[in-house]
């Protein structure tokens, strides 16, 4: 990952180096597509920020999930920035952030919000529909914050996600309880796709912005033995 860090190198080169380092992942078997409408992504930013803060959306996942100083969060799907910007104070400088989107430049614009305000512990990651491409064994929190019903390859996402956790790492979906064409996630389909893939459901929580989930690794099952679940 130094390859990606200082120096004179365009922000795009830095984080394909950063992909590039990390190791191939085998093939996860024939695990199936979700067997509902996937919805469109229309925006890099869910909402308004102020409006965000206002419902307080923020303070409330990181106290769901148990964010602390000193933990390795990943924001996937960051679009506008918003959970970087709010997470890496709480993580410290003895933290890190995985800011991560399929798309360079919204990457590049949270990249330039960061530096504004000198938070040097964030890192960049373009991922895939299919793979966040995290590096292994290095994430407490993976965040999923108003995507999840973006997610073409829900399955296969979330199994590769689970080598990207550390011992005891969680993976933490905020979506609102509608159905996906809406750009949301009903409660029951989510728990179903997830627990699925051989995770296991922590809590499940209303917020004024929707609903936390918090899910655990659990044991894998074998990948011809995943079915879709019917939204």
């Amino acid at each position: 990952m130094l390859a990606c860090q200082g120096g004179n190198v365009s922000p795009v080169t830095r984080i394909c180096a950063l992909i590039a380092v990390l190791p191939l992942l085998p093939a996860a078997g024939p695990l199936p597509r979700p067997q509902r409408p996937v919805a469109k992504v229309v925006s890099s930013a869910w909402g308004e920020e102020a409006a965000r803060d206002k419902a307080g959306e923020s303070a409330d996942v990181i106290r769901i999930a148990s964010i602390k100083p000193g933990m390795a969060v990943a924001d996937i799907g960051t679009g506008g920035g918003y959970y970087v910007m709010r997470v890496a104070p709480v993580v410290g400088p003895q933290g890190r952030v995985f800011a991560q989107d399929l798309s360079p430049g919204v990457l590049e614009r949270v990249r330039q919000r960061t530096r504004a305000v000198n938070f040097t512990n964030v890192r960049f990651v373009q991922g895939s529909q299919a793979n966040a491409r995290l590096p292994a064994a290095s994430v407490d929190v993976a965040l999923m914050i108003h995507m999840y019903h973006e997610i073409e390859q829900p399955y296969l996402l979330l199994d590769r996600l689970r080598r990207s956790l550390k011992p005891g790492g969680r993976i933490v979906v905020v979506d609102l309880d509608r159905p996906s064409e809406e750009h949301g996630m009903p409660k029951a389909l989510l728990a179903c796709e997830v627990k699925a893939v051989g995770y296991e459901l922590i809590s499940m929580t209303n917020i004024k912005q929707g609903y936390v989930a918090m899910f655990r690794p659990g044991v894998r099952p074998r990948p011809e033995t995943v079915k879709a679940c019917r939204g």
